[in-house]
């Protein structure tokens, strides 16, 4: 019975649906510029970070990650926010200390972090008014430091002192287990040539491996004074000690040059008088015929002492 009967095709044009398609997009921008231009109250998570932690201090590793902000503001402002989220670093030196807590009042630095979210507070406002954060005190304990510095002169200089630092020493924090057993820090190595002139500078402390502990001051100042220096020599007798009293030993040399190096300024303070040469008869053993001899004293402006004669011969009359 349905043989006859046809349907007829409904035909849309193309550009009815153009038309339709066009209005549809342009009344949802519209409807989405007026939703976004309507102000709204809106909670949002700024991440947050923390600097200039007290160096005798560590910080909990439960602390917050996330400040909660209260926006009053267009749409669209919320949104910018929560798409481009700002970060906010507090700067925990500011903070206060209250009962093993660092407490960061959000309104003693409202200015701060203003620029740093670029939101006036005016139409926003942390829901917390402060943050605290537990912490557990480092011990503190100051460390000598050694200088590591290869000083190479020219000729005719030298130093009379070593190397100084100023500070020699620095203030370390950290676990207790490892501050207790560390007992020296080394600057880093330092190589200087050829030097006719005091020298000064700064130079870091060596840290390597310590990065579990906190420091004070990470470079010290190093300094020398360089002078002129040159070489002399004294004539010194060669003494016997511990011969026994019944024993007559005669000695070649009975003498020996000292040669040693002194500052410019000094050399016509020094003299023989001020030098020892000893021999220990205690050292002999059969079969030998020489002893050796050393400086026991000698001037402490001198350096670089040595004798043209170590091996003293000798001859025991009975």
């Amino acid at each position: 019975m349905f043989k006859n009967i046809r349907f007829k095709r409904i035909s849309i044009k193309k550009s009815s649906l153009k038309s339709f398609g066009f209005f549809l997009l342009f009344s949802s921008l519209i409807w989405f510029f007026v939703q976004i231009s309507k102000e709204y109250t809106q909670v949002i998570d700024i991440p947050v970070s923390y600097e200039n932690v007290p160096l005798d201090k560590t910080l909990s590793k439960e602390r917050p990650d996330n400040l909660q902000l209260r926006i009053q503001d267009k749409g669209f402002a919320i949104w910018y926010y929560q798409i481009f989220k700002p970060r906010v670093e507090l700067d925990l030196g500011k903070a206060t200390e209250e009962d093993g807590e660092l407490v960061y009042n959000f309104e003693a630095n409202r200015e701060v972090l203003e620029e740093q979210v670029n939101i006036n507070f005016e139409k926003a406002r942390f829901i917390q008014e402060s943050l605290s954060v537990e912490f557990q005190p480092k011990k503190n304990k100051w460390v000598n430091v050694t200088p590591r510095i290869d000083l190479s002169y020219a000729v005719g200089y030298s130093a009379g002192e070593p190397v100084s630092l100023q500070p020699d020493s620095v203030q370390v924090s950290g676990p207790e287990n490892i501050i207790d057993t560390l007992q020296n820090l080394n600057t880093v190595y330092l190589k200087i040539n050829n030097i006719n002139t005091n020298v000064s500078g700064r130079v870091k402390i060596d840290t390597t491996n310590l990065g579990m502990l906190s420091f004070y001051n990470t470079e010290v100042t190093y300094s020398q004074e360089v002078e002129k220096f040159t070489e002399g020599s004294v004539k010194v007798p060669v003494e016997i000690l511990n011969k026994p009293e019944d024993t007559n030993i005669a000695i070649f040399p009975k003498e020996v040059l000292v040669y040693y190096q002194v500052n410019l300024k000094q050399y016509e303070m020094v003299k023989a008088e001020n030098f020892r040469v000893v021999c220990d008869f205690n050292d002999i053993d059969d079969g030998d015929d020489f002893i050796i001899a050393r400086i026991t004293e000698a001037p402490l402006m001198v350096r670089n002492l040595r004798l043209n004669e170590r091996k003293i011969q000798f001859v025991i009359k009975r």
